[in-house]
């Protein structure tokens, strides 16, 4: 057990780490603006690599429909132990919003797909393709409504979900699978390349984005130490380290789901909170220094949570 953990501290979690701490270096000695590169892979990588994966995937209809089955059995269940663990502990309105976001999304995108391809390899990437897809389908419309419910509108929901150039590069790989065109090979070639740079970029925005919310987090920690800032906190860092993992794993086993799609799907809900989830809570003031805070924690605690995770998903 402890030599298969250090293996995969060594094969995975080594290779993760160093774009990581360039980007920590980065933002910290230089004061990099992550903002144009995070644009660059929310528009150029992320699409490259959905489509390249899609268009290449070794993925089932059967593996379509369970995917989609459980990513939403999952988000219902999580968002209900959300609500009813705001009703126990008395939250208020805005500190439930914050810990629905915290509980219900992950950071599948930045940190998830890299940690999957080198975990899995690119079987694995196949299979996390569809949850990946559908995950940004579900914060750019979900997410709007957990974030703020009184000023949920379903128009700019769907204008935000068709503002996200992945999708199209999702119909457009759907289509080609399934008219049997061929890409040219020069043009398979171009976006296989932009696919191999994206889990590098994506890393190192993680690293700039992990230290921009310790600064955040350091300050929270100094200015808002109610009682209920904290037991929102410690909620937050238990549904999403605990909570997620086991009803994750029981839904996966309830649906009768094996093999490394089981693996690859319970990593992927088994993440730290989103990065992104910090962003619609400060735009709909949803407590974005409780998401903030937890952002910080969760990622953090994965670098130890996740390689005993993969261990025994392996063994």
């Amino acid at each position: 057990m402890i030599m298969n953990l250090l293996h995969t501290l060594y094969q995975v979690f080594l290779p993760i780490s160093l774009p990581v701490i360039g980007g920590i270096l980065l933002k910290r000695f230089r004061n990099l603006d992550s903002k144009p590169i995070a644009t660059m892979s929310l528009y150029v990588l992320t699409p490259a690599i959905v489509f390249n994966t899609l268009l290449h995937a070794d993925i089932s209809l059967n593996d379509i429909g369970t995917t989609i089955s459980f990513s939403l059995l999952s988000l219902v269940l999580l968002w209900a132990i959300a609500i009813g663990m705001s009703r126990i502990l008395q939250l208020n309105k805005e500190e439930q919003a914050g810990l629905t976001l915290i509980s219900t999304f992950t950071n599948c995108v930045n940190y998830g797909l890299p940690l999957v391809l080198l975990a899995f390899g690119q079987l694995g990437l196949d299979k996390a393709s569809v949850y990946v897809i559908g995950q940004m389908i579900i914060v750019n419309t979900v997410g709007v409504f957990f974030a703020a419910r009184s000023q949920f509108s379903v128009k700019q929901a769907g204008l935000a979900i068709f503002r996200l150039p992945a999708i199209y590069a999702t119909l457009i790989a759907v289509i080609l699978r399934v008219t049997d065109i061929a890409l040219p090979t020069a043009l398979d070639s171009g976006f296989a390349m932009l696919a191999a740079a994206y889990s590098p970029v994506a890393l190192v925005v993680l690293g700039t984005q992990m230290i921009s919310v310790g600064s955040t987090s350091a300050t929270v920690t100094a200015n808002q130490t109610t009682q209920s800032s904290n037991r929102a906190f410690w909620a937050g860092l238990s549904i999403r380290l605990l909570v997620a993992p086991l009803l994750s794993w029981l839904l996966l086993t309830w649906l009768q789901v094996e093999g490394i799609l089981f693996s690859v799907l319970l990593i992927l809900t088994s993440m730290p909170t989103a990065v992104n989830a910090v962003i619609l809570a400060g735009q709909f003031n949803a407590a974005p220094k409780l998401v903030s805070r937890c952002i910080l924690w969760t990622t953090l605690a994965s670098f130890i949570l996740m390689p005993v995770l993969i261990v025994w998903l392996q063994s």
